[in-house]
This record gives C-alpha cells, structure tokens and sequence, in this order.
C-alpha cells in the first residue's frame, strides 16, 4: 500500500462512535491517511429523521454517543459496500452476531491488500463450533487481521478520561500502523504478536459483562468458560502455546491437581 490510505468505519454504535472520533481527529493532523473516513451506519430512524442524515449534518451519534460531536471528516454511509469501496484499512466494530452476513455484503468490494482489525468482543458459535470473529472475518474477506481489545468503556474513551488497550498482530507493522491511526494521549496502546491470546481475553471480559447485565452479578460457571477457550485452542492447534489455560481446563476436567497449575507457573514464568 502506497501515498495516503483510505479507511472505512464498520459499525456506528457507542464503540464505533468512540473510535470515529479518535480516527477522524488521528486523521486530520496525519499526512498517512485520507480523508473523509466511511463510516457504515445501519440506517435507523431516530426522531422522524434518518440517522445517516443526522450525523451528516450535525456531526453526532444522538442515538448511541449523544454529546460527542464527531469530526467532520467522519461521514455516514448507509450502504455497506460504498462504505469499504476503495478501502485500505477496515475497522470492524459491530455487535458479533452480524458480523458474518456484513462479510458475505462485502466480500466481493473489498480492495485486494486491504487489511483489517477487529474491535469486537466475542466468540461465534456455529454448526462447527466456537470461532473467533478475527477468524470469520479473515476466512470470508481473504485479509490479514489484528485485533484491539481491552477493559474499555466508550464513554470513557469518548470524554477523553485515561484508557489504555492492547493490539494483537500476527503482522507486526500492520499492528503498528493501526497503532498510529488509534492511538492518543489519553488512549494508549501496546502491540504484541499474539493476536489469539488478546482476543482470547477480550471475549472473557465479555462472559464478565454478561454475568452484570443478565446475571445480576452472579458468576457463570468458570469451568465451563475455559472448556469453551480449551476447544478453540485445540481447534486451533495452539493448546501448547496457552500452558495457563490448559492447566486450568485439566484440572476442571481431566482430574489433574491443583498443584499442577502451580508446575505450570514454575515452568512458564514468562506467561506470569
């Protein structure tokens, strides 16, 4: 990829509106990237008025970020595929459960070499299973992907207050180049090479919010979280590369003691 590249938002909730503004600030004092920036919006009525158009020309989510003015350079667009025409860079940061039939829209527009990273917390289960949506987008769209997860809250990083994130990229210019794109004063970003294992962690914060929202607190059953991450790292062939989470899967399920998991501390202190 060459000369000022072009980037598309997918997804405009409270966490696309989030990291719009970021991007579309980024972006405006940056000689790297172009502008304007798509963002696709899944076009809605809020008030008698198309959302696209509301934030086309007030410059602001009201439905989802109200009081977040959005830089001008952030433009809404209702249709996906006018959305990543051209595309260099895909930010995907929608609800998982439409993540798979977006890629199928798009998956024929997307610009040969583009890449992509994912903001989305989540595991898909399908008829084959567990899979991570870095994967099912990688596997649709043939692109490289990285993921950027971390304890955040959109209102947050909206107001400016102190946040910091980690991107996994199995390419590590890619990482950093979204690292350049994403990161500022008050939003600051580390960048490994293990893309699975942040987007492992990002989709257990997700279990500890659903045990807020639907469980009132209570917890899920932990055993059962880490069979579900024992599944995809096995799928994956990656079981040895997790010591930590395969000691706690065997202790819950194949009677290993709990000692064991201190054997595996002892013998993989980088994994501390």
């Amino acid at each position: 990829m060459s000369g000022r590249k072009k980037i598309a938002i997918l997804g405009s909730g409270n966490w696309g509106s989030a990291i719009a503004k970021i991007i579309g600030n980024n972006v405006a004092q940056s000689t790297k990237f172009a502008e304007p920036i798509n963002m696709w919006v899944f076009e809605e009525m809020f008030q008698g008025r198309k959302l696209t158009e509301i934030i086309n020309t007030e410059h602001e989510n009201v439905k989802y970020l109200p009081g977040h003015k959005l830089p001008t350079n952030v433009v809404a667009e209702s249709d996906a595929v006018k959305a990543v025409t051209g595309a260099e860079l895909l930010i995907f940061v929608l609800p998982h459960q439409f993540i798979s039939r977006l890629c199928d829209q798009i998956a024929n527009h997307v610009l040969h070499g583009a890449i992509g990273i994912s903001l989305i917390k989540g595991i898909d289960e399908g008829p084959s299973g567990l899979r991570l949506i870095s994967e099912i987008i990688r596997e649709k769209l043939d692109i490289d992907m990285s993921v950027l997860m971390g304890a955040n809250i959109a209102s947050e990083v909206a107001d400016d207050k102190f946040c910091e994130t980690t991107i996994g990229s199995k390419t590590i210019e890619h990482g950093l180049l979204f690292k350049e794109l994403l990161q500022k004063p008050n939003f600051r970003i580390t960048v490994v090479e293990e893309a699975h294992t942040v987007e492992i962690c990002g989709a257990l914060k997700k279990i500890e919010e659903l045990e807020q929202e639907m469980l009132n607190g209570q917890k899920l059953q932990g055993p059962q979280s880490s069979a579900e991450v024992h599944r995809i790292l096995k799928r994956k062939q990656l079981v040895e590369k997790f010591p930590l989470f395969t000691a706690i899967y065997e202790i819950c399920f194949e009677g290993k003691s709990v000692g064991d998991f201190v054997l595996c501390l002892q013998n993989h202190p980088e994994h501390m």
